[in-house]
């Protein structure tokens, strides 16, 4: 399970740099024929921040993956190594609660929208609510399949703390 994971985060690590790719192409491009040109592309505010919002998304999966969320570890630090196990659990938990209350109003917002039509390109509106459902269920696979190794007891004491400061990496 681990190598899909890692597999999928390469390819979300792909798709975020081509969101961030098509952004700058976009208002990098608008912006030239703006002042040079006179004119400019219609769809490019739009598209561009219909792209930052799935880059968002996109980016927070991988730093969930990566345990690069923010968080204070302080406290858990010091703690015994069945005290972190219960935080770790009850943190996890947690986070799957409100993963889920993320999921299912981005998908509803997600249906209520589709039909609708973004006014300068068009798209289905609902598209720009679907990065909050890749999020949610990719959150959901990444946080349950973390809780599942840790009640399994298949990790060791350091990675019960749920948050890796940047030195460490």
């Amino acid at each position: 399970m681990q190598r899909v994971l890692d597999w999928y985060c390469g390819l979300i690590k792909v798709l975020a740099v081509a969101c961030l790719a098509g952004m700058v192409i976009l208002v990098f491009g608008n912006v030239v024929l703006r002042y040079g040109f006179n004119s400019g592309i219609v769809v490019s505010e739009e598209a561009s921040r219909w792209l930052l919002v799935w880059l968002t998304f996109l980016g927070a999966i991988v730093a969930l993956r990566e345990h690069r969320h923010l968080g204070i570890d302080t406290l858990v630090r010091k703690l015994s190594p069945r005290a972190k196990r219960f935080v770790f659990v009850i943190n996890y938990t947690l986070m799957l609660y409100a993963n889920w209350l993320l999921l299912l109003g981005s998908w509803r917002q997600m249906l209520i929208t589709w039909s609708d039509r973004s006014p300068a390109a068009g798209f289905h509106v609902g598209i720009f609510y679907a990065a909050g459902v890749v999020f949610g269920v990719s959150a959901a696979v990444i946080l349950l399949y973390d809780l599942t190794r840790v009640l399994l007891g298949h990790v060791r004491e350091d990675e019960l703390v749920a948050v890796r400061e940047s030195e460490e990496a």
